[in-house]
């Protein structure tokens, strides 16, 4: 299934853009995320759309470039285990005093790490609001991101800046601990997804003190922590004694590049069905399936980023159509501009 994100309180004839929704580590930006409508503009008839003004041209052709530079969210087996390991680790957890399991998402760049933790988020923020509507001061879903060289007192001000906390300068991290976990608390905070996890090098003092900083959040906030990172078996994160007790409490999805198989095939197949051109032709990607397969390296990242790349040009330009050719105009990735690593 694919679906397309649209702007929240966007207002499109104005011209007035609200990037607020882009940060996702602020509970406005979080908030939006999970309200955003998930529908696609209708394609027009041919003779409509031969016949448009140059002005209402203009402004179809925006919506369509507008669509197809969203990321388009495909319900990928990896993004189904993670909601369901997720879900079922809340559960487990709802009634734990001390011991609560958590789960991590590991694995190379471009697999789709963020975006399997981001709807884990929304599917539990989602439920939440469906099972009590009238709670609207609830904040069921924390989502922070690890900043490079992580101390104990970012990682705090992290979570302070979610909940957009007024925070002292003069304030230790004793101070915004104490005011996170109560604000939690009281909010009925259910998960705290944590991404860039890599950015924690263990290896450090400061990065120990911060993956300490972590558990002892973890234990104050009665909540299910998720973690994403890339690689994170080899970040020295589950070595050492800290790492025995985080490998004891958390299950782990790894994530990596898809194999040139059917799942490959239909997954061009379902970004195929969200494009919104004129002159293409139905089919046509899925039998480029091995060739977006030697481009992309199977990665879902370097594959959006090409096909949502072409189908802007081909608005652009006016041909309506991705082809084999408009393909090959695309400058992917670096990653994927590079030699296929080695199988094995």
């Amino acid at each position: 299934m694919v679906t397309r994100t649209a702007r929240p309180g966007s207002d499109d004839e104005s011209g007035d853009a609200d990037y607020g929704h882009l940060q996702l580590t602020t509970l406005n930006g979080w908030r939006g995320f999970v309200a955003e409508m998930h529908t696609a503009p209708n394609l027009l008839p041919a003779a409509v759309w031969t016949g448009l003004a140059e002005d209402k041209r203009d402004y179809y052709d925006d919506d369509r470039i507008d669509h197809h530079s969203r990321l388009l969210v495909v319900q990928t087996p990896t993004i189904r285990q993670v909601i369901a390991s997720g879900r079922r680790l809340v559960q487990l957890n709802r009634n734990a005093h001390y011991g609560r399991c958590g789960l991590m998402v590991s694995g190379p760049a471009r697999t789709g790490k963020t975006t399997a933790l981001t709807q884990l988020g929304k599917t539990v923020e989602v439920i939440h609001r469906r099972r009590h509507p009238h709670a609207a001061d609830d904040i069921p879903v924390v989502y922070i991101t690890i900043p490079p060289a992580a101390t104990p007192k970012m990682i705090a001000m992290e979570f302070a800046r979610f909940f957009d906390l007024p925070i002292s300068r003069r304030a230790n991290i004793t101070d915004i601990a104490d005011a996170v976990c109560g604000v939690s608390r009281d909010a009925r905070v259910t998960l705290v997804a944590v991404d860039e996890l890599h950015n924690l090098n263990t290896r450090t003092r400061a990065g120990a003190d911060a993956s300490d900083t972590l558990k002892y959040f973890s234990e104050r906030i009665p909540a299910t922590f998720t973690y994403a990172g890339i690689s994170l078996e080899r970040t020295g994160l589950l070595s050492g004694t800290r790492g025995e007790q985080i490998a004891g409490r958390f299950g782990m999805v790894r994530t990596g590049p898809f194999s040139q198989d059917q799942q490959w095939t239909a997954l061009i197949a379902a970004l195929e069905d969200s494009l919104r051109l004129h002159r293409h032709r139905p089919g046509a990607l899925p039998e480029l399936d091995r060739y977006l397969h030697r481009r992309t390296h199977g990665m879902i990242g370097s594959l959006l980023w090409l096909i949502r790349s072409a189908a802007i040009n081909a608005v652009l330009d006016g041909t309506e159509k991705i082809t084999k050719k408009s393909l090959d105009a695309v400058d992917a990735d670096i990653t994927s501009e590079s030699p296929a690593p080695p199988v094995g």
